[in-house]
């Protein structure tokens, strides 16, 4: 494990400036100083190699450095890196809005580009709530579902299961919404009815990550259950959301996880493998219906919301150019092998004491235990085996690349199960 001692000057000044996320200051192993990136590896400032098998934070669809996509935000940088959205329009954002609402299934045409995932999932929720005060109605809550997550502003905090997920301290700074369990079965399907009969009055949508609750512990859930939320949600005149910041871009093995599904929400979410992780950015984007509701002589009626960064012409170029490689190089027919890699090589963990499930979708490998493991413990071996790992509660999962090489995807599952086997 890297020592303070071997730490490089840039970092040993910065740390005394710098705060990190989910991280106690105080009792933090220094993090590790990376100088380079490069396919599917993290390079250390010591020279060390670690295979990245979680995209960081399952952004790098196509892996590291891709030529294609650094060459069309040079070629963007030197024109125009950025120009404000109020009242100025560039290219990459108009190509990106048409090209995502090609894309996407049913009318998902409308799109509203923000700077991160947590900005895109408010702006739904503002969407869905304004539409209905656009008709006069006082609707405010969003039902949302035990063990989702939706990000860290407040906003998006209380909609991530509050009493008891990640954000649990804050319940009491947090406005309060509809937390139903998630459907899996006839008695919660009855339970979550139940629920909306009796909010539908204050509901204005139903908010769902589809096909999998990512950092809420890695759960998987079928199409049906969407099938069902979407009936639901038809009956009661509310909207359906769906936030693919992470399954979305090939991550289920499908381009977007509602198109597996075969769904069509009213508004979805996209953020982090939109740039292929080059560049912060996100979409949410709508149906005409939902436009509609905006569309009004009453300029109150305006969807009031502007990021300064909004459509952010360098991160739209990337955008561009990752989706040019979803079009050229067959990203879900590597998905498809990285899936039935994952499920051959990960199975033995399943005869492991301490196991719980295993379980694959995807380019998406899980392992659960039965109990939490010390995770700062792990992660340092998994460092020394050469792969760069990070488990958290009681789930140890890999997200790899795409692109990611059917070797190096063994030496992150070998390394899973012999630590597994080490204890």
């Amino acid at each position: 494990m890297w020592s303070p001692s071997d730490t490089p000057d840039w970092l040993r000044t910065g740390l005394d400036h710098l705060w990190f996320p989910y991280t106690q200051m105080k009792t933090m192993t220094p993090p590790l100083p990376a100088v380079e990136t490069r396919g599917s590896e993290i390079v250390l400032a010591d020279g060390r190699r670690l295979v990245d098998g979680v995209a960081s934070w399952w952004t790098a669809a196509h892996g590291y450095n891709h030529p294609h996509i650094l060459e069309a935000m040079t070629e963007q940088m030197a024109r125009l890196p950025h120009v404000m959205f109020g009242g100025l329009m560039n290219e990459p954002a108009a190509r990106l809005a048409g090209r995502l609402a090609a894309k996407l299934p049913g009318d998902l045409n409308r799109c509203f580009f923000a700077e991160s995932g947590s900005v895109s999932v408010e702006v739904a929720m503002k969407m869905a709530v304004q539409y209905r005060l656009n008709r006069g109605e006082q609707r405010s809550k969003i039902l949302c579902f035990e063990g989702g997550y939706h990000g860290d502003t407040i906003a998006t905090m209380a909609v991530c299961d509050p009493e008891e997920g990640m954000h649990s301290r804050f319940a009491g700074l947090l406005p309060r919404h509809v937390v139903a369990p998630l459907p899996v079965d006839g008695e919660r399907r009855g339970h979550v009815a139940a629920l909306v009969e009796a909010h539908g009055h204050e509901l204005a949508a139903i908010l769902i990550e589809p096909l999998v609750q990512g950092a809420g512990g890695m759960r998987f859930h079928d199409a049906e259950l969407l099938r069902f939320l979407r009936e639901l949600a038809d009956a009661h005149g509310l909207m359906l959301i769906f936030d693919e910041i992470f399954v979305g871009f090939g991550r289920t093995g499908a381009l977007f996880a509602c198109e597996k599904a075969g769904v069509v929400p009213d508004i979805v979410t996209l953020s982090k493998a939109l740039t292929g992780g080059v560049a912060p950015l996100s979409a949410c984007v709508a149906t005409e219906r939902v436009f509609e509701g905006f569309w009004s002589d009453d300029p109150e009626h305006a969807l009031m919301h502007g990021p300064t960064y909004m459509a952010h012409a360098l991160g739209c170029a990337a955008a561009n150019a990752s989706l040019d490689l979803f079009e050229t190089e067959d990203r879900l027919a590597q998905a498809a092998a990285i899936e039935a890699q994952l499920a051959a090589e990960l199975a033995p963990a399943r005869d492991l004491p301490g196991v719980r499930d295993v379980r694959t979708l995807g380019a998406i490998g899980v392992v659960e235990l039965d109990t939490p493991p010390d995770t700062e413990r792990l992660r340092a071996r998994f460092i020394d085996r050469g792969v760069w790992v990070r488990p958290f509660g009681s789930i140890v999962y890999l997200t790899p690349a795409l692109t990611i090489a059917a070797d190096d995807l063994s030496r992150l599952t070998g390394a899973i199960i012999a630590e597994l086997c080490a204890g």
